[in-house]
């Protein structure tokens, strides 16, 4: 082979290989098309770019562009097989004759889509004379969100954070408007953040500052991949805001305090209630409330809640996945799935497992197993989800810096 043949040959194997770990970062950080080709571009040609520059050259990949052209060529295949080729090979293998549909939920909800997926099949069987099979999948919020985009096939998500769901529509699985598909801003249930301690408090941990004291262990999930851990986080700074006001220094220090806490840090809720019950670790839980009820239920004798003075109105999200679902023919179950869960019947088994139910009469029937008089911010505090995400957990966001530094 002529030598300048393999040279040039061996510049379109690095080019491609280079491009190719450029377009699969910018999928995994949900980049748009623009973003996924522009940083294919860079990592297959910028060392080029600014070493020809440094040495006052003019750049060969601008005199030529054909790496460049290569690299968007590469960047869309690598589009194409992550949404198109791996949802196909990634699916949870359907049976459209049986009627079969798959939620992908968070870590807590286990147990409560365990009944209510018995109350649906029982509601449907009997309005349209079929029988439906549910398929669950449960995990860490964020990660369920990320799993879907890379090819679980999810007809319906019921997710944690709104955020998260969010994440769907920016790839276009989810039409817009999806938010107002559903009451309450698709919030068929809430909860809150509260701290699951070991029976007779043995820290006296009474609120968040409590926390922040030394020598005192701290359990709670990672951000990064749980939604409930994104709750955790900002009721811990909305008791912040209530004593210190406008201070955002004064805030981050306090946060970080809390956090320097920690000892183990899960991927989920579920598993960091693992970490605080079965392995006995920690001294504290910051938990999801219906978390906390059901181990005190299981465990009476071992643990208790403490109700914070501040805490966060906890808003779990659902939504159809619009494109999923409509491609596989499951469009109309898959809305009924989710609009049944504001029945009287399925608010009712929401309460028994913990949750605030979105019906009011519900709520206040089961307020005592609940402090409705608690103090809550909310997500509109923050200026929306958007806002919070890129200010608080987004790469290089303030969680970043209270956690490493």
């Amino acid at each position: 082979m002529d030598f300048d043949l393999f040279l040039l040959v061996c510049n379109y194997i690095g080019t491609i290989a280079f491009a190719a770990s450029g377009a699969i970062k910018g999928f995994d950080k949900h980049l748009d098309i623009f973003g996924i080709s522009l940083l294919a571009i860079v990592t297959a040609v910028g060392g080029g770019i600014l070493r020809d520059s440094i040495i006052s050259r003019f750049p060969s990949a601008l005199f030529d562009p054909s790496s460049i052209y290569l690299a968007i060529f590469v960047a869309i295949i690598i589009l194409l097989y992550f949404v198109g080729i791996m949802r196909q090979n990634s699916k949870i293998g359907k049976n459209k004759q049986k009627m079969e549909i798959v939620n992908v939920s968070y870590d807590p909800t286990r147990e409560l889509y365990e009944r209510y997926n018995g109350l649906f099949k029982a509601y449907y069987k009997e309005k349209y004379g079929k029988d439906v099979n549910i398929i669950q999948s449960h995990g860490g919020s964020g990660s369920q969100a990320r799993s879907v985009i890379e090819g679980l096939d999810a007809d319906v998500v019921t997710l944690a954070l709104e955020n998260d769901v969010a994440l769907l529509e920016k790839v276009d699985l989810l039409e817009k408007g999806w938010i107002d598909k559903f009451p309450g801003s698709s919030s068929p249930y809430t909860s809150t953040i509260v701290f699951l301690v070991r029976k007779g408090n043995p820290q006296n941990i009474k609120d968040w500052n409590d926390l922040a004291k030394k020598g005192v262990k701290v359990i709670t999930p990672d951000p990064k991949s749980s939604g409930g851990a994104c709750w955790n986080f900002l009721a811990a700074w909305s008791y912040g805001r209530e004593k210190f006001g406008n201070d955002e220094n004064k805030i981050q220090n306090f946060v970080k305090n809390i956090y320097d806490n920690v000892t183990v840090m899960d991927s989920g809720a579920r598993a960091a209630t693992t970490t605080f019950v079965e392995n006995n670790q920690g001294d504290v839980l910051i938990a999801w409330e219906n978390e906390a009820i059901a181990t005190v239920k299981e465990y009476p004798d071992k643990y208790q809640i403490v109700y914070p003075s501040v805490s966060i109105l906890a808003q779990p999200t659902v939504a159809v996945v619009d494109k999923i679902a409509k491609n596989d023919g499951t469009y109309q179950i898959s809305t009924e799935y989710l609009k049944y869960l504001y029945s009287e019947k399925a608010q009712e088994i929401i309460a028994e497992s913990g949750y605030r139910p979105y019906d009011q009469k519900v709520l206040k029937k089961y307020g005592n197993k609940l402090d409705l008089k608690m103090k809550l911010t909310k997500i509109d505090n923050f200026g929306g989800w958007k806002k919070a995400y890129e200010k608080f957990f987004n790469e290089g966001a303030l969680f970043d810096k209270i956690y490493e530094n």
